[in-house]
């Protein structure tokens, strides 16, 4: 019978003790012989306004602490029949953008190279454009859920193609989403025109 790996459980550890990693699962090298990996992305370089974004896979790992490994609602026990672990984060180039848009990208190459599912932990939006480019090399065009108060799909910002507001404009000329399976929801920020969302409608992106 095969062993799957647990998040340590609050009556073996206290809370407060035990590994720093998500949901104080098991850590590993690779995703090798992994169902699910989570992995995190500490990047802020690619924001606008106010840095931060770079710390967010630790106090995201941090609060997992206090998960446990069922949902009472729906009886879901992923832990019981898939094999996850916590692979680290991604050796990002922190004073080069363009750089650790193609380190993020051959990292997940490598994931995906397992038949692994990453589960991330960013970072700001900008990490969205490199994994989606290793998802497509590996499946093809894929679907999308965009949750966010803004669309992202500026031409440019400041002069650059890619930035935290560029990921899915680049993404969608690049030919890495499946047409038709694009869905925006919660999208209501404030913009600079009236057409600001009107580009994603232009592309058959459902808009919500």
């Amino acid at each position: 019978m095969s062993t799957f790996n647990q998040p340590l459980g609050g009556n073996e550890m206290p809370r407060f003790g035990g590994p720093a990693t998500m949901m104080r699962l098991p850590t590993q090298e690779s995703a090798a012989g992994l169902d699910a990996a989570f992995i995190g992305v500490p990047l802020d370089i690619a924001t606008s306004n106010r840095p931060g974004t770079r710390l967010g896979p630790r106090q995201i790992r941090d609060e997992s602490r206090m998960l446990r490994p069922y949902n009472m609602a729906t009886r879901a026990a992923p832990f019981d029949s898939l094999q996850v672990a916590d692979i680290g984060d991604v050796p990002i180039n922190t004073f080069h953008l363009p750089k650790t848009v193609d380190i993020i990208s051959a990292f997940y190459d490598e994931v995906l190279q397992h038949d692994c599912a990453p589960l991330t932990l960013g970072g700001d939006h900008v990490i969205t454009l490199p994994i989606l480019r290793a998802m497509a090399r590996k499946h093809g065009p894929v679907g999308l859920i965009h949750i966010d108060a803004h669309a992202d799909v500026n031409d440019h910002m400041f002069g650059e193609p890619i930035a935290h507001g560029t990921p899915f404009r680049r993404a969608q000329e690049e030919g890495l989403l499946a047409h038709g399976k694009v869905v925006q929801i919660g999208l209501r920020g404030t913009g600079y025109a009236a057409e600001d969302f009107d580009w994603c409608r232009q592309q058959g992106f459902r808009v919500v």
